[in-house]
């Protein structure tokens, strides 16, 4: 009773670290507390991961898988590349709403890890490129001549308003990104 069963370490310690990496930081955090609060030896969390950097760029790939089926939740509901468009700032603002929202974890991985060659830094590169493939991807089936810049300041404005809600404490910031993009692409009236 109370014992780890082979595999379920692993989820432990991934959930545990989510959870804490998020909340108080990478960096703040030692694999000591995340052992401690998964219910797992330091052995336990070293065989799953290796080591506390492979720890980190597992927390990044789950939050990645997480994120993208958020994305596919809220835009599943929409057909028009418009809609799919907008409704990306619909799924930030959802995420962000969510308790205890600190801002976008890929971001705040980013300001911890500056070496551009850190094994973190390109999971998070992942993540926005694939962000801004899905955009553009969209953006091509309606305007393919633009679809480019396009994607690129819609990420603009994505990433400003994620930055934002951290400082204004609101999913205001979506909204208006939401309204300027549709003014951008010219998707208002």
């Amino acid at each position: 009773m109370g014992r780890t069963r082979p595999g379920d370490a692993g989820a432990k310690v991934l959930k545990a670290a989510s959870t804490l990496f998020y909340r108080d930081g990478i960096h703040a955090v030692g694999v000591d507390t995340v052992a401690a609060e998964a219910g797992v030896t330091k052995a336990a969390l070293y065989g799953n991961f290796g080591s506390k950097s492979g720890l980190v760029v597992a927390y990044l790939r789950e939050r990645d898988r997480r994120w993208q089926a958020e994305i596919d939740r809220i835009t599943a509901a929409h057909t028009e590349p418009r809609e799919r468009v907008l409704a990306v700032f619909d799924a930030y603002e959802t995420w962000l709403s969510r308790d205890g929202y600190r801002g976008c974890a890929f971001l705040n991985a980013t300001s911890e890890f500056p070496d551009p060659a850190d094994p973190v830094r390109e999971v998070v590169r992942h993540h926005k490129t694939a962000l801004r493939g899905y955009l553009q991807a969209q953006l091509e089936r309606v305007m393919p001549g633009r679809a480019d810049a396009l994607a690129d300041e819609l990420m603009l404005l994505l990433e400003g308003a994620a930055v934002r809600s951290v400082v204004d404490r609101s999913t205001r910031p979506f909204v208006t990104a939401k309204r300027l993009a549709a003014t951008l692409t010219g998707w208002t009236g």
